[in-house]
């Protein structure tokens, strides 16, 4: 190697580094606090993603759902998020542990 390529090479090895540094700095601040509750979220659910049993009692167990966004399946979603997705229907809500 010469003397101009090593120098390359070392700009290019600290330019990666400096990236991955600031991409993991930066993606600690995407992370929101532990929620306090959660909501179940009916209604958006897909099929076979659905976290407990149907609210109508069709099936009392977890990926059970039969198609997507059934108004009777649910996900359980941090408080306050139901109501933002599409479709989503708050049913309960619990504290969190």
């Amino acid at each position: 190697m010469n003397k101009n390529t090593k120098q390359i090479t070392k700009a290019t090895l600290a330019g990666i580094f400096a990236i991955g540094a600031s991409l993991a700095a930066g993606s600690a601040y995407a992370v929101p606090d532990q929620p306090k509750n959660w909501e179940k979220c009916a209604g958006i659910a897909k099929a076979g993603m659905n976290d407990c049993g149907a609210l109508d009692g069709k099936h009392a167990c977890a990926s059970q759902a039969k198609s997507d966004n059934d108004a009777q399946e649910w996900v359980y979603v941090p408080e306050g998020t139901c109501t933002k997705i599409t479709g989503g229907k708050v049913a309960a809500v619990k504290p969190a542990k």
